[in-house]
């Protein structure tokens, strides 16, 4: 009888995953598990929180988070906070469902740290204006005459034409 070598598996131990899975992501979080969360809520001694409190635990929870290097992004950018609502400012439309999959464990954990179990978290869209850059020659002469209006009275005078 012949024996049959045994396969050595030559793997190595897997790291936890730095990237996202964009398939998941655009499911987004079910509407059971939003109104699970909200249910939770309860109004028993909640401690009045601070800004600079609330920065610290948010910070705490993102360096939890460095793994996870698009939740990391996501949880370092700004935030506002007005009346227990914590209002997250994204830059693209791909972030909201990536918020959606983070919120409950985010809001689990300030209201555990902070003792405020009415917080919330809301996404807001941010607008980012885009400037348009000037390539030819006559765009550049309208881009400089826009920051100074005397430019089009000595282009007259001098009978100059920007396109050379």
């Amino acid at each position: 009888m012949e024996s049959k070598p045994e396969l050595i598996s030559s793997k190595q131990p897997s790291r936890p995953k730095s990237t996202i899975n964009l398939g998941n992501i655009l499911k987004g979080q079910p509407k059971e598990e939003i109104k699970k969360e909200e249910k939770n809520i309860t109004t028993s001694q909640n401690k009045p929180v601070s800004e600079n409190q609330l920065r610290e635990a948010w910070n705490e929870f993102a360096e939890q988070r460095k793994n996870q290097m698009a939740e990391y992004h996501l949880l370092k950018q700004e935030f506002s906070f007005k009346n227990n609502v914590i209002s997250l400012y994204l830059t693209n439309s791909i972030e909201e469902p990536l918020l959606q999959s983070v919120r409950s464990d985010l809001l689990a954990y300030l209201r555990e740290k902070l003792s405020n179990s009415g917080l919330q978290i809301e996404g807001v869209m941010q607008e980012h204006q885009t400037r348009k850059i000037a390539y030819t020659n006559k765009e550049k002469f309208e881009y400089l005459a826009e920051k100074n209006p005397a430019l089009y009275e000595l282009k007259e005078k001098l009978g100059l034409d920007p396109d050379f």
